[in-house]
């Protein structure tokens, strides 16, 4: 019987460390509700968004950063109502821009690769 308890304990003590590894690491796409959020690069040139916003619980995970990254343009939602976000172009010709959407009003801001574009959204 000791065995058993053991071996029992042992599977789900797996179980349970590789359902929390198997967890996303990073939000990203068409999250409902909070900020849209869009980048622009008719060029096609690449780029890294970082987004960070007052942490909520997502697919049960406690989280306050979004990352992504992309070639073109691309949209999504941030899962709250404020962030910060800060737009890196990483290769190709053309400019990025990123802006944010609060109640209808758009902040906005671009890069020609120099420096990032931030902005932030409270």
């Amino acid at each position: 019987m000791k065995t058993f308890v053991s071996t029992a304990a042992l599977i789900l003590s797996l179980t349970a460390a590789g359902a929390v590894s198997a967890q996303p690491k990073e939000v990203a796409g068409d999250l409902k509700g909070g900020l849209d959020w869009a980048v622009a690069a008719p060029q096609g040139a690449s780029w890294t968004l970082d987004c960070r916003f007052r942490p909520v619980t997502l697919r049960g995970v406690y989280q306050n950063r979004m990352q992504v990254s992309g070639t073109g343009p691309q949209r999504g939602n941030l899962p709250t109502d404020n962030g910060s976000c800060t737009l890196t172009k990483t290769g190709g010709d053309g400019n990025v821009g990123v802006a944010l959407v609060k109640d209808g009003k758009p902040t906005a801001a671009g890069s020609t690769g120099a420096a990032p574009a931030v902005i932030n959204v409270f």
